[in-house]
């Protein structure tokens, strides 16, 4: 009979930091999905945020449509040696940054997108409303800051990505919230 142990890896600090990072890329309009396809079958880690939406077509046939929460936009966790691969798939323009060099998206925003959306009905917001600035202080989200606005009896977080200037309106309970204070 087998027997099982414990055993721990100790793990030299340079191997406990993973050099991947999470970054925006821009795609092509309308081929995020494409580019998407791409990059999951080249082997990257990548996240593309949808959400549904009910279309009717010509045909007065009602269907709902998965769409990017983000238009041309979509997230890859790669290290320093994956960029060329990434910037040579087909649908994908470049890696959103400054003239100098890529710039990282926070661990906790993609953890926020990845965890919330379906169950927070994430939709787009075309801009901010003029509100209060409002920092969830409890919860999966906490930490995330935003602009509060009031919608339909309910309230409506609006979560900027500001790397990549969008918008994502996702219901949160205000009892959660606290006012950012500034200046």
């Amino acid at each position: 009979m087998a027997t099982m142990t414990n055993v721990t890896s100790t793990l030299l600090p340079h191997e406990e930091q993973d050099p991947r990072r999470w970054f925006a890329v821009v795609t092509t309009p309308q081929h995020e999905k494409a580019a998407f396809r791409h990059l999951d079958f080249g082997g990257i880690e990548t996240f593309l945020p949808t959400y549904e939406s009910s279309r009717v077509w010509k045909n007065r046939q009602k269907v709902k449509v998965e769409l990017p929460l983000f238009p041309t936009y979509l997230f890859v966790r790669i290290d320093q040696g994956e960029r060329g691969h990434v910037l040579r798939t087909p649908g994908v323009r470049k890696l959103v940054g400054n003239s100098r060099e890529p710039l990282t998206v926070a661990d906790r925003e993609i953890e926020f997108l990845r965890t919330n959306l379906l169950e927070k009905h994430a939709e787009p917001h075309a801009g901010l409303i003029a509100g209060q600035r409002a920092r969830v202080k409890s919860g999966p989200m906490q930490g995330v800051e935003g602009w509060l606005v009031r919608k339909s009896g309910g309230w409506r977080f609006i979560l900027t990505v500001q790397l990549i200037h969008q918008q994502v309106a996702v219901e949160v309970d205000a009892s959660t919230l606290e006012p950012v204070i500034t200046g």
